[in-house]
């Protein structure tokens, strides 16, 4: 069986949501990388409990020109990477909007992470770990720090989101079954079915 995921990245244009998912999908990263216009996708399939988790990754645009047609892709989406820049203070101010923008139009249920990116400039950082890390319990989000530049955190970024997801998933599946799929009782025991006896006390033939 294949579970197939829908996960959003979002955040502010230049935070490095477009290295992110090159990095993961295909061990990418481009240091000339091009604002995203409007909205880019690829895919991985990563193992979760034996099973196959195929992870459909959408790029949203962070510009405020694309805000329309990047909102329309939160609808089908059951995780979503909120990505910030640690060397700019502003990315991480602005996480409350787009946290508040997310919530707005998706899934109440959608699984959320804030990404710190851009680890690999500790000697720029603006924003305190600690700082996020409250912000993120605050709201009940998961937190990590990642770097798409030299691939730290970035596989399990991803690989705890979707984890949780599938478990999230796994549990509704065990509480709703869904229409037409019957859970069968364990322990049935044979129920001894007597012939039917005529009043005469000759058992009745069957097709004659």
């Amino acid at each position: 069986m294949v579970f197939l995921f829908v996960v959003v990245l979002i955040g502010d244009s230049g935070v490095g949501k477009s290295n992110l998912l090159s990095r993961f999908t295909r061990n990418e990263f481009n240091l000339e990388s091009k604002s995203t216009i409007g909205v880019e996708f690829a895919t991985r399939s990563i193992q979760v409990d034996g099973k196959t988790i195929k992870a459909q990754i959408w790029d949203t645009a962070g510009q405020e020109r694309y805000r329309a047609i990047t909102a329309a892709y939160y609808r089908g989406a059951v995780g979503a990477l909120l990505v910030y820049d640690i060397a700019k203070h502003l990315t991480y101010e602005n996480v409350e909007r787009w946290l508040r923008e997310l919530r707005d139009h998706a899934d109440q249920n959608i699984v959320i992470m804030l990404v710190g990116n851009k680890s690999d400039l500790r000697h720029l950082r603006a924003v305190l770990t600690d700082e996020a890390k409250a912000f993120a319990e605050r709201n009940g989000l998961s937190f990590i720090e990642t770097s798409a530049l030299d691939s730290t955190n970035v596989d399990m970024a991803f690989q705890n989101i979707l984890t949780e997801i599938y478990r999230i998933v796994s549990q509704k599946q065990i509480r709703d079954p869904p229409e037409g799929d019957t859970i069968r009782p364990q322990n049935v025991e044979p129920i001894d079915v007597k012939p039917t006896m005529n009043t005469d006390g000759v058992r009745k033939q069957c097709c004659q």
